[in-house]
């Protein structure tokens, strides 16, 4: 199989969101998406790693992990990895509005919006240990 991968780590700063997704952003580029597909990945990896600053890390800095795989089937895999406090019940945490944060800044839509603009999303948690979020996506052939 031919593919194409990298893996990229940073600290869980805000200021690093914008570096992930733009990260992310030029090495999808190489696969012609279009303006949608390219936008619907970026909300999603932006989504992604808000998570793991916001939630995982909470008042503390940590690592994370990005990992991005083109697969010659126009398949691309997103794999964001921290090492946080993990998800009680991932099944919940998945509902829209639900959230651990706060309310009145939080609107518990992280995973729902990651759903929507990929193909597929699977979360793996435990607790104490980290998250690990898979999403794929099919770029259309044009």
């Amino acid at each position: 199989m031919n593919s194409n991968k990298v893996k990229i780590s940073f600290c869980s700063r805000s200021a690093n969101e914008a570096f992930a997704r733009g990260a992310v952003a030029a090495f999808v580029a190489t696969m012609d998406p279009t303006v949608a597909e390219l936008s619907d990945i970026k909300t999603a990896v932006s989504e992604a790693v808000t998570n793991c600053i916001v939630h995982a890390y909470r008042d503390t800095v940590g690592q994370i992990d990005l990992t991005a795989e083109i697969r010659e089937d126009n398949k691309l895999i997103l794999t964001i990895t921290d090492k946080g406090v993990g998800i009680e019940d991932v099944e919940r945490a998945m509902q829209p509005m639900y959230t651990t944060g706060s309310p009145e800044e939080r609107a518990g839509l992280g995973f729902a919006v990651m759903k929507s603009f990929m193909d597929e999303l699977k979360v793996r948690s435990k607790p104490g240990k980290g998250t690990r979020v898979t999403m794929t996506k099919y770029i259309r052939s044009r």
